[in-house]
């Protein structure tokens, strides 16, 4: 094994711990409209701020994660970087799968880990060209913004961006332009992580124990994006503050 292949950045983890928090919060309110009679506005405004941030952070921060991936693995192929993405793309499945279940006019189609999974796949050619990944990120942004301007007569494109005319689901992420925040990513890694290390001196891992909580949330992200909105979706049903009209 590479030197330090397993050593973590607590910076990293305590980024991605917040936006798992970020994330909750936001899905505690979007589960209340949704299934309750609580009048939230999530959709512009501040919520809708809030909802793209959280999003942006764990694109960009999945970026920077796969640079560091790629500098300290033995193995470099694409195959390996292939089952990687393959993985999260088919928990997206499972994801589209359960939601379709329970919401058949309403379940994700393309959403947060089907656009991180094919984002890790079509990133490998910029892991050796990190420079690239800026000004190829920025095009993605600029082309996605752009689409939203226009719906389509056709579904075939949407996972690239092209909405089609009356679609809605509960969770929609194209490649453009949340493609091009994971690009910024694997820029910002080569940056700031050269070789995956550290360019610059950090504090050493704050023992502060809120922040630790925050940490533990951040190593754990995939899971708990998995389990939290069932998890959610019991306690507010117990709570009786939702109701489901399955």
């Amino acid at each position: 094994m590479r030197k330090n292949s397993s050593q973590r950045f607590w910076e990293i983890d305590l980024l991605r711990g917040l936006a798992v928090m970020m994330m909750i919060t936001f899905h505690i309110l979007f589960n209340l409209m949704f299934f309750g009679d609580y009048p939230y506005v999530l959709d512009a405004g501040f919520w809708s701020y809030f909802q793209q941030t959280t999003a942006g952070l764990f694109f960009l921060i999945a970026g920077i994660a796969m640079t560091l991936s790629y500098a300290r693995a033995d193995d470099r192929s694409f195959w390996r970087i292939f089952r990687r993405g393959g993985k999260i793309f088919a928990w997206g499945m499972v994801i589209t799968v359960v939601t379709w279940f329970f919401l058949p006019e309403d379940f994700v189609i393309f959403g947060v880990l089907h656009c991180i999974g094919i984002s890790i796949i079509l990133a490998f050619p910029f892991l050796k060209r990190q420079l690239w990944a800026l000004p190829v990120g920025v095009l993605c942004l600029v082309a996605g913004n752009y689409l939203e301007n226009f719906t389509f007569p056709f579904p075939w494109l949407l996972w690239l961006g092209f909405v089609p005319k009356q679609f809605y689901t509960v969770d929609y992420f194209p490649l453009l332009p949340w493609f091009g925040l994971f690009l910024l990513g694997i820029f910002l890694g080569g940056l700031l992580y050269p070789s995956g290390q550290r360019r610059f001196p950090f504090p050493a891992s704050p023992r502060f124990p809120l922040l630790r909580g925050v940490m533990f949330l951040g190593r754990h992200s995939l899971v708990i994006y998995l389990l939290h909105q069932p998890v959610l979706l019991a306690l507010l049903a117990a709570l009786g503050v939702i109701e489901f009209g399955f």
